[in-house]
C-alpha cells in the first residue's frame, strides 16, 4: 500500500477517490509506566515509556488506516497525516 501526505503521487495517477479513511487507536500506559514515567518528569528529559507508547499507537493507527482502505477498494492513500490528542 502506498501512504503519502502529499496530494500526487509522482508516476501514479489518481482516477478515482472512495472517501475518507480513518486508522483510530486510543492507548493508556499502566499503572507502572506512569508511576515511571512520572518519576523521570521530575529530573527532566526524554520519557521514553511515553515515546514508545506514541511510536506503537502509530504504528496500530496506520495498520488499521491500510486495513480499512483496503476494505473500500483503494490501492494508496494520499494526503495521510497523524493527528494525536490527550483525553484527561
Amino acid at each position: 500500500m502506498i501512504i503519502v501526505t502529499t496530494e500526487n503521487i509522482p508516476g501514479h495517477r489518481v482516477v478515482e477517490v472512495l472517501g475518507q479513511v480513518f486508522g483510530v487507536t486510543v492507548r493508556s500506559r499502566g499503572i507502572g509506566g506512569n508511576f515511571m514515567a512520572g518519576l523521570r518528569s521530575i529530573v527532566g528529559g526524554e520519557i521514553t515509556e511515553y515515546t514508545a507508547m506514541l511510536e506503537e499507537a502509530r504504528r496500530h493507527a496506520v495498520d488499521r488506516l491500510v486495513q480499512n482502505a483496503m476494505t473500500m477498494g483503494a490501492n494508496a492513500i494520499v494526503m495521510m497525516r497523524f493527528d494525536s490528542a490527550e483525553i484527561g
